[in-house]
């Protein structure tokens, strides 16, 4: 066989080598780049996942869409949330409240439609908002709350009470008469009547 039979061969096989290696990198980057998205999406993008509850309260279809925070064994209540002070009930961005119909909230009148629900959680009683202005962020820069109060259409005082069980994610139950409002160890019923 001669030199240049033998470079020929090699040519021959060294280029499907090449390529075979070519494709096996960047099958390598491309299964790295996947897991980093998920590791980032699980460690960072679902520390508050959002989170939606329906159902019918009071003969009006409710909806609840929030991001649910986690106690992570942080004093919640006085604590992560102050007391008297306007929070955005849930985590990133403002809880949305959306009722299909006029419906009573203590002794006044929400009528149908969309809002952001804030609250002022107090260790006796609480504070809760329905705010015609929706789609913000929960917080501003400083820290405080999206809340405008021009934009209130409905306040009302509720009381909380001890929840059965602890529960470590914030969630919204809804009953035939209430949206329960649950985390840690509070349960914070709003009554719902027609």
């Amino acid at each position: 066989m001669s030199n240049r039979q033998i470079r020929f061969q090699f040519t021959f096989i060294k280029k499907p080598i090449k390529l075979i290696m070519r494709k096996l990198f960047q099958l390598k980057a491309l299964s790295l780049l996947a897991l980093a998205f998920l590791v980032s999406t699980t460690a960072f993008g679902q520390a508050s996942p959002r989170e939606n509850v329906s159902g019918t309260v009071a003969g009006s279809m409710i909806t609840v869409n929030y991001g649910s925070p986690s106690v992570k064994g942080r004093k919640i209540w006085g604590g992560l949330v102050p007391y008297d002070k306007v929070w955005r009930t849930g985590a990133n961005e403002a809880t949305i409240f959306t009722t299909s119909q006029a419906i009573k909230i203590g002794e006044k009148t929400l009528p149908a439609g969309k809002y952001s629900l804030y609250t002022i959680p107090g260790e006796k009683e609480w504070k809760v908002i329905f705010n015609s202005q929706t789609g913000q962020w929960g917080i501003k820069e400083d820290g405080s709350t999206t809340d405008d109060a021009s934009k209130d259409v409905l306040v009302t005082s509720v009381t909380p009470m001890k929840s059965k069980m602890s529960n470590e994610r914030m969630v919204f139950k809804l009953t035939k008469s209430s949206v329960i409002l649950l985390w840690d160890n509070l349960a914070v019923p709003i009554k719902v009547s027609k």
